[in-house]
């Protein structure tokens, strides 16, 4: 997929405000600073599109873009992280509850890419939000973020307790993508996933 143009649309709270849901849909989220920014910047080849900080938390509402408005468009969807500790607690919980309201009631998310930080082993957090797009029947991706980080070794190694730790309760592991910001990898990958994936949009 060639990605032509890609410009910001809403930000909001709540999910009957976002644009009208007659395009294919993709949410990204994950937990603070698990670099979520810079990956959707990569993807889009757009630097300035997705606001990056060094301080966790950056992102606060639900934002909408609109990719390639003019042949076969589709919206991309930056979500607030989860787990970001500095956060008070009760606005961690308004972040919380509207996010998810939007996840089960946005008729045309077809597809949610949840990161994680290849760096690290399974992080509780990580896990109890992917069994709750689960139970929630939503459909979703991984994508391994900072893998440029890691040697191929670690990172086979790392992959593998993660498969380990979901197969104890799924019967298989939901698509995973490997991916770097700083190096464009994986932005073939999740974009061709996409580009088929928006055929299911009718």
């Amino acid at each position: 997929m060639q990605i032509k143009n890609a410009q910001f649309l809403a930000s909001n709270t709540n999910y009957q405000l976002c644009p009208k849901d007659d395009k294919a849909e993709y949410a990204f989220i994950g937990r603070s600073n698990v670099g979520k920014s810079s990956l959707i910047n990569m993807l889009v080849n757009h630097q300035g599109l997705a606001k990056t900080s060094s301080k966790p938390g950056k992102t606060q509402l639900i934002n909408h873009f609109l990719i390639n408005d003019k042949n076969n468009p589709w919206y991309l969807v930056d979500l607030p992280g989860y787990g970001y500790a500095k956060t008070s607690k009760s606005s961690a919980e308004k972040w919380s509850k509207f996010t998810l309201e939007y996840l089960k009631k946005r008729s045309n998310l077809l597809c949610v890419f949840v990161l994680i930080d290849s760096r690290l082993e399974p992080q509780k957090i990580d896990l109890e939000f992917m069994e709750w797009l689960a139970q929630n029947q939503l459909a979703f991706c991984m994508v391994f973020t900072k893998t440029d980080k890691l040697n191929k070794v670690v990172l086979a190694k790392n992959l593998a307790h993660y498969k380990k730790e979901l197969l104890k309760d799924w019967e298989e592991v939901p698509e995973i993508f490997i991916s770097s910001a700083e190096l464009k990898q994986g932005r073939e990958e999740i974009l061709t996933y996409i580009e088929e994936t928006n055929k299911l949009m009718v």
